[in-house]
């Protein structure tokens, strides 16, 4: 089994869709490990961006990331961060396969839904940031 983490951003929860989309996960056959739902410190999302700080997009990154409430999860499957990157689709809606997450809910890159782990590494790195004090670490 590998381990991922999925966020469902501010547009997810504005748009009162989460629940829609954490039902697409668990169809995909995910368990979800652990979930919470909270609102992002600038701190907190500039720690948790930081791979992204020299990048042009960075502070409108964290400014949306805490604009409001996000939905962490800790999902678990067999090959779980590939798997759960083709359920989302491609960052941007637009070039997104039918029936992706983001091709059903996303309205542009900036605005799109939902994060998935890039690799097995950040994935146990990323979940650790929102986890730090359970057994999912």
């Amino acid at each position: 089994m590998e381990r991922t983490l999925a966020i469902l951003k501010p547009d997810s929860i504005e748009k009162k869709i989460h629940g829609k989309v954490i039902q697409h996960i668990i169809d995909a056959g995910f368990e979800i490990k652990g979930m919470q739902l909270l609102r992002l410190t600038e701190d907190s999302a500039k720690k948790f961006y930081e791979v992204h700080k020299e990048r042009p997009f960075f502070n409108d990154l964290v400014a949306y990331m805490t604009s409001g409430p996000v939905i962490p999860m800790c999902l678990e499957k067999p090959n779980a961060v590939a798997e759960f990157r083709k359920l989302i689709g491609a960052t941007n809606p637009a070039n997104a396969e039918e029936g992706t997450i983001r091709k059903l809910y996303a309205e542009s890159v900036e605005r799109n839904i939902v994060h998935g782990s890039d690799s097995p590494e950040n994935a146990a790195k990323e979940i650790a940031h929102f986890f730090k004090d359970s057994d999912l670490v």
